[in-house]
């Protein structure tokens, strides 16, 4: 099988129509270039050159040959700079999810942040639970999850990435008794109706806000109707209950509907990383630049 110096030795020759000019660009004694070009013959079993006194001639077979092996080194090259930008995490694609409790807005940011610093790379985007964020990430059917803490699971073929607690606030229909007051406590919400609930199986905000609430002597009521994903806010808006919800999600406007922050210290809610112990590179770069944006302190590693 020829190489890909004795290729690149043949395009030369064939090129320059002789062995002396073509030894001389590729840096080599012209008996080790013919030793080359013969053993290629002898592999490919025709000859690729008519000598003669003058230089060289292609045979029809040399042509032939010439004509599909030259691009053969281009390729290479591309192939091996291709390669080289994806192990950079300049280029590829990125499986990214993240929880409906993170809206896409707030992440945009770092996204955009993300293609501009890889030109060529692209993004295939999902939201999913924080629990089934999980399991996609351990099956590696995606790169990096952004959850919402806590989850009720975990996998030892993932690793948590804590960033920074978020702040939580409350979601109100605009005609509230409490739509005027500038800071709310848990306690204050203890009749209210709650448009989200808890899934017996997932954790995310929904567990969050259940756990604090709770801790103040209540179970959050649930509303006639409920959702666990953002649809909930729109519920909000109709007078149908209230919400509790991190600050990002207050972005999220409606006429109908006032954000006012939560005054109880720990009322907060966790977010984390989650991507494989190996992350691709791009995961590994997309994981740096949120930690960038998120905090310039660095985050705790959660143990399993």
């Amino acid at each position: 099988m020829a190489n890909l110096k004795q290729i690149r030795y043949f395009l030369t020759v064939a090129d320059l129509g002789g062995f002396t000019p073509a030894a001389a660009k590729l840096f080599v004694a012209q008996p080790a270039l013919s030793r080359q070009i013969a053993q290629l013959e002898t592999e490919l079993g025709f000859a690729l050159f008519e000598r003669n006194p003058r230089g060289v001639a292609l045979t029809t077979a040399g042509e032939h040959y010439r004509e599909r092996v030259r691009g053969i080194e281009q390729q290479l090259e591309l192939a091996a700079d291709e390669a080289a930008q994806l192990a950079r995490g300049n280029t590829g694609v990125l499986r990214l999810l993240h929880s409906s409790s993170i809206p896409l807005d707030s992440l945009l940011p770092v996204i955009q942040k993300f293609l501009r610093l890889a030109p060529g790379a692209r993004i295939d985007l999902d939201r999913l639970s924080s629990e089934t964020q999980v399991g996609e990430i351990a099956k590696g059917s995606a790169d990096v999850g952004v959850i919402r803490l806590p989850v009720l699971r975990r996998d030892p073929a993932v690793e948590f990435i804590e960033l920074p607690n978020e702040r939580l606030w409350v979601a109100l229909p605009a005609d509230h008794r409490l739509a005027d007051v500038d800071r709310i406590s848990l306690a204050d919400l203890a009749e209210e109706s709650f448009v989200s609930a808890v899934h017996r199986e997932r954790g995310g905000l929904a567990r969050r806000v259940t756990e604090l609430c709770l801790a103040r002597g209540f179970l959050p009521r649930l509303a006639r109707v409920i959702s666990r994903k953002t649809s909930m806010l729109d519920l909000v808006a109709a007078g149908l209950g209230i919400a509790v919800v991190p600050q990002r999600m207050t972005a999220i406007q409606h006429p109908q509907r006032v954000y006012r922050p939560l005054g109880d210290d720990d009322a907060e809610a966790g977010i984390a990383i989650i991507r494989p112990w190996q992350p691709t590179p791009l995961a590994a770069r997309f994981t740096e630049l949120l930690r960038a944006e998120s905090s310039p302190q660095a985050p705790r590693i959660i143990g399993d």
